[in-house]
């Protein structure tokens, strides 16, 4: 679903079947909940559903959007006290049936998983909830963890099919948290008087999506709608999928991997993708350039070989970097290992591209690299020794 079709937060309203309480207002003895709506751009990739019980207890009903519509029920039993004792997930398939089923149990000092036909043993670590990619519930668990205690900051550690994460929470105000993930950065959270949470930004992250609690959703009828977008074509699709770019310009062969972001209604350069600072040039592992002959790429001598690119974006063009590292994350960047720098050429373009693509252009001079991104493109000429 897209703001152009309807804003998402609206339809969400539209289909509530009630409010969350507030502070105090239910029972002790009943059980409470809300919901989370997670937008990427001004598409929705996530809505969740969600109930505590008074014995610790969290039951989650949610709809993922990522490659495209699935629906998942997760069960996390945990204490203040005690901590984590069993967790259960499921993932269903178009027809409603279970098509996988995740189990972690506390047993001693380790966590027992179950899933996939197997059976794995890890180090407990202390983990109080899982951490589910793009998922939010047990962020609020987490936080309301960390405010219950009154501590300014706390290591809190999830569980993952493979181990433990640290996640760092701070208390910045009594409306203000933070969670800072492991490696993509620090979330921005606005919390309630209990630390429950009202809205999450990872605008300064490398998922840049944004979680705001709701009254309670019907969950099928959003299923529903985004299950018709996928059967007409118009499925969330991945978060940043790859792609490639090959040509033959005078005789040598080029080719450029990168990550391919969407735009999904943002504003790119001087905003996503600040202006001034260096940036992994795409999504996910560092986009990797390989030429079989030598070049002077914008008056950089570039031997035959392996490299990745980064940029530095800028109002009047900016820069790109060639680095000789590669096999690294995007995020990793070593300016020890650059090769070199030249200048971008910056261009207006009349209709704005969704998806981020770096293209090899053949020119009358010789050839060019060329960047292009919502309404902007990015050139650098080259030519072959």
């Amino acid at each position: 679903m897209r703001i152009s079709d309807a804003l998402p937060l609206a339809v969400v309203l539209v289909l509530a079947l009630g409010a969350c309480e507030a502070p105090g207002e239910a029972d002790a003895d009943e059980p409470t909940g809300a919901a989370f709506v997670t937008l990427l751009g001004d598409d929705t990739l996530a809505v969740e559903q969600f109930m505590y019980a008074p014995s610790g207890r969290i039951e989650a009903d949610v709809v993922l959007r990522t490659p495209r519509t699935t629906r998942r029920t997760y069960a996390l039993d945990a204490t203040l006290e005690d901590g984590l004792r069993t967790f259960e997930g499921t993932v269903y398939d178009s027809t409603g049936r279970p098509a996988r089923r995740d189990r972690a149990t506390v047993e001693g000092d380790s966590l027992v998983l179950e899933g996939d036909g197997e059976t794995r043993r890890i180090a407990a670590d202390g983990a109080v909830a899982p951490f589910l990619d793009m998922i939010h519930w047990p962020f609020e668990a987490v936080l309301r963890q960390v405010y219950a205690s009154g501590a300014d900051s706390a290591t809190v550690h999830l569980f993952t099919g493979r181990g433990t994460m640290p996640f760092v929470v701070r208390r910045l105000a009594p409306d203000s948290m933070t969670i800072q993930h492991p490696f993509r950065g620090t979330m921005g959270v606005r919390v309630d008087e209990t630390g429950r949470l009202l809205r999450l930004d990872a605008g300064q992250t490398t998922r840049k999506l944004v979680v705001t609690r709701v009254p309670a959703v019907d969950l099928d009828a959003l299923e529903a709608r985004f299950a018709a977008a996928d059967a007409a074509g118009r499925s969330f699709g991945a978060l940043s999928g790859r792609g490639e770019a090959r040509a033959t310009v005078d005789g040598a062969t080029l080719t450029v991997d990168y990550g391919v972001p969407m735009k999904r209604g943002r504003e790119i350069f001087g905003a996503l993708v600040p202006f001034g600072e260096v940036w992994r040039t795409g999504a996910n592992r560092a986009t990797h350039f390989t030429t079989d002959r030598a070049l002077t790429l914008g008056g950089l001598a570039v031997p035959p070989g392996e490299y990745t690119l980064y940029t530095i974006p800028e109002a009047g063009g900016g820069t790109l970097i060639v680095n000789r590292q590669t096999g690294q994350g995007g995020t990793t960047y070593n300016q020890e290992q650059d090769l070199g720098r030249v200048p971008m050429q910056i261009q207006d373009l009349t209709e704005p591209v969704e998806a981020f693509t770096i293209g090899v252009e053949d020119t009358a001079e010789g050839g060019a690299l060329v960047l292009q991104w919502d309404r902007t493109a990015f050139r650098v000429p080259f030519t072959v020794e």
